[in-house]
């Protein structure tokens, strides 16, 4: 269940109407990296947790408290957008109030889809999809996905706070800025309990990590002879999963494998160009699908009994 106060969180109250600052800020609400997105991903995290108590009430509170800057931004947009599409100066412009606020930099679409109200797109007008969000079940590698979601928000969100001289519209993101500084170092700090509650050993994500190959776990390769990335700490010194281990670089890497990456000879029914070197290609049917599935199903099963 989720309670709606009838007051904004902080207040979104720009000094003047501004269409094109509007278009500006749709990236903060249905950007990629946009407010809506933090939003969906930590409610599907929240919801999706298996661990009850502080670990599932953190992100949940996180997560409604991004249902309000939703709220907030939107509320800011209808208001820049107040009076669009405004006047211009040309007389073309003059007899036609869509291309006066195509001029003046407005969407069009705040005018023809919203009627003057926020979108849940980006500044482009791109619709915000699902295949933003992040919601693995896996708290560590969601963390992680959540400190650099807003990371990247927060830096579109500084670019904007510099294309405006609006002291209403800076005072409100100068207080979305501190959130987002905030919240990634909650994010940060779930980590670090994570590892002190004993759910992972230590930052990296690193499951059936006993059966991973010892050796590439801890190497650079570096593909440029001419590379100076040797120099990095990434590329020295302990790992930090094993500090007794060192990290290895490998200069001007080269395969370790004789195997080139050809597929087999191709269907002839699928008419690709094919040279025949590697004999008559297996035609695909109907009965050769259904026999690969059940192939499959009888591999798992040894595989499970094995």
């Amino acid at each position: 269940m989720f309670k709606h106060v009838d007051y904004l969180q902080f207040q979104a109250k720009p000094e003047k109407p501004d269409a094109l600052l509007a278009r500006k800020m749709q990236e903060l609400v249905g950007g990629q990296f946009g407010e809506m997105t933090v939003m969906m991903q930590y409610l599907w995290q929240g919801w999706s947790c298996r661990v009850p108590g502080k670990y599932k009430d953190k992100i949940m509170d996180i997560a409604t408290e991004e249902i309000g800057h939703v709220e907030m931004l939107t509320t800011m947009l209808a208001r820049l957008l107040e009076g669009a599409p405004g006047e211009a100066t040309e007389k073309a412009a003059a007899a036609n109030p869509l291309l006066a606020a195509v001029l003046g930099g407005m969407s069009p679409q705040h005018a023809i889809v919203s009627g003057g109200s926020a979108l849940p797109r980006d500044s482009e007008g791109t619709p915000w999809n699902t295949g933003y969000i992040v919601a693995s079940g896996n708290l560590l590698s969601d963390f992680r996905s959540n400190v650099a979601a807003e990371a990247q928000s927060r830096l579109m969100t500084s670019r904007v706070y510099t294309m405006t001289d609006d002291r209403g519209v800076k005072d409100m993101l100068q207080f979305n800025l501190a959130r987002d500084t905030y919240h990634q170092q909650q994010w940060l700090l779930g980590i670090e309990q994570l590892i002190a509650d004993g759910f992972v050993e230590h930052g990296i994500e690193n499951s059936n990590g006993e059966d991973e190959k010892d050796g590439p776990n801890r190497t650079f390769y570096s593909f440029d002879p001419e590379s100076t990335a040797g120099e990095g700490r990434w590329a020295q010194g302990p790992s930090l999963i094993d500090p007794k281990q060192e990290l290895v670089y490998v200069a001007d890497a080269q395969p370790l494998t004789d195997d080139k990456p050809l597929g087999p000879a191709p269907d002839p029914k699928l008419y690709v160009t094919y040279d025949g070197s590697m004999g008559k290609g297996k035609p695909g049917t109907g009965a050769g699908a259904h026999a690969q599935g059940v192939a499959n199903v009888v591999n798992k099963i040894k595989g499970a009994l094995d």
